[in-house]
């Protein structure tokens, strides 16, 4: 669906409405991110009230931030370099097809292995098992691979939660990533193969970071407020376009 707003019908996205977990992550992510050279708490509040008016952070969220500083204190003293953090890829797949994204944070070891960390701030931790089928952490490698001309086998990607001091890191193989490779391509052609009227929406776990979900997708509102929503924005593509 979200393939169909934007390259079929061409609309324009609407604002971002994140809810409030979503700016409470994003706003950890930015502490992080901007004190990752930090050393103490007292450089990561500071770091944290210069951006926290950027966010919308609910009261139920209070102390939580402090948690999170003081466990990455902890788990950022005992990491190596850091290469790049955000760090914003696009590469090809294949043929006209590329991977993008962003990756919090790349760790290089003094073996010349790569650590890829994704932060995560939810509630729900993935297991080992889980991040066997994680997608997102399958691009990560196979975009490092790339920009930094190493293997798979040199490249662990993790996920670090700072609300818990959680780390869970695997190692995929080179045929799990290639299979993930093939997946996209297919998944890719699997939509561009579709009828607009086949392109429907598919509720997943990705749904909470979707522009389209509050008032544009079928799965989360009722049908007069989707026709509503696609309306409005045929509207704004056509004045943009006058």
């Amino acid at each position: 669906m979200k393939y169909r707003y934007r390259y079929v019908e061409r609309l324009p996205e609407p604002a971002e409405s994140n809810t409030e977990a979503l700016h409470f992550g994003s706003y950890v992510h930015k502490i992080l991110e901007e004190g990752v050279n930090a050393t103490t708490q007292d450089e990561l509040v500071r770091i944290a009230e210069e951006v926290k008016g950027s966010y919308k952070i609910s009261e139920k969220y209070t102390g939580k931030d402090l948690k999170c500083i003081d466990n990455f204190l902890k788990f950022n003293s005992k990491l190596g370099e850091s290469v790049a953090t955000e760090l914003v890829f696009e590469v090809p797949v294949k043929d006209d097809i590329t991977l993008n994204g962003v990756i919090d944070r790349i760790i290089k070891g003094e073996d010349g292995g790569y650590l890829v960390i994704d932060y995560k701030t939810s509630k729900r931790e993935k297991s080992k098992v889980e991040l066997y089928q994680d997608s997102q952490l399958k691009g990560y490698v196979y975009a490092i691979s790339k920009l930094y001309n190493v293997p798979f086998s040199q490249i662990v990607a993790a996920h670090y939660y700072p609300l818990t001091n959680n780390f869970v890191h695997i190692q995929y193989s080179a045929p799990q990533i290639n299979a993930h490779l093939r997946s996209i391509v297919d998944e890719v052609w699997k939509i561009r193969k579709k009828k607009k009227e086949e392109l429907r929406p598919s509720k997943n776990e990705f749904c909470n970071w979707c522009v389209w979900k509050k008032k544009h997708c079928p799965e989360f509102s009722d049908g007069i407020t989707v026709q509503k929503a696609v309306e409005e924005s045929k509207l704004q593509k056509k004045k943009k376009e006058d």
